[in-house]
């Protein structure tokens, strides 16, 4: 797809989604950043169920190193496989405590130095937190992409280089929340809405059988 159709593509996106909020709960960089790690493999939904909990016990990284594991498994068992999540979040606390000063870094290689933080991770922080351009890849943005012809790749990373090269760097954060939420409310994996979906008439796979 050319940069004229993807830039086609967000202009529609812009009118059906105008504030491509993010959908897990959060008042700082911390939280979205614990939140975030705690949603692998489990809904916002239930993530946002969970979170209040945990921040209530352990407002900030100091609080959460510091927390008997046991403790924090509890709270998180909610959201699945609670034992690595558990494990995860207080390594990331404790990398914050000790490396950051508390803090949540707003540079790409400090935030995937933090256990438990990937790319995907890092870029949402980066843009929701820090204003930074990043874009987002998940199973939702990469499975949109690729039905859109913007890449014909697997690996997140290689999507999101060639996203970088196809919509503009302003754009990065806000384009790659709107592929996310199109692909988590219409584009869905087994049956696509493109009955409903606004870039049916651009996109090529539109219609066509899964």
């Amino acid at each position: 797809m050319s940069k004229k159709q993807a830039a086609e593509v967000l202009v529609r996106l812009r009118e059906t989604i105008p504030n491509p909020a993010v959908e897990l709960k959060h008042s700082n960089a911390f939280e979205l950043l614990i939140a975030t790690i705690l949603s692998a493999q489990c809904t916002d939904e239930r993530v946002n169920q969970v979170t209040p909990l945990v921040f209530a016990r352990w407002p900030g990284p100091g609080e959460l190193a510091e927390a008997n594991r046991e403790e924090v498994e509890e709270v998180v068992r909610p959201t699945g496989f609670y034992r690595n999540k558990a494990k995860s979040i207080q390594n990331c606390s404790l990398h914050l405590v000790e490396n950051f000063a508390g803090q949540v870094p707003q540079t790409m290689e400090e935030l995937v130095s933090l256990p438990g933080v990937g790319r995907k991770t890092a870029n949402l922080i980066l843009g929701e937190c820090f204003g930074i351009p990043g874009i987002i890849v998940d199973t939702h943005v990469g499975r949109v992409a690729r039905r859109l012809h913007f890449t014909d790749k697997q690996e997140a990373e290689e999507v999101e280089t060639d996203l970088q090269k196809l919509l503009p760097k302003k754009d990065w954060s806000s384009g790659s929340s709107r592929l996310l939420l199109h692909g988590r409310y219409v584009c869905l994996a087994k049956k696509p809405r493109c009955g409903d979906c606004c870039l049916a008439s651009l996109c090529p796979s539109a219609f066509a059988p899964i």
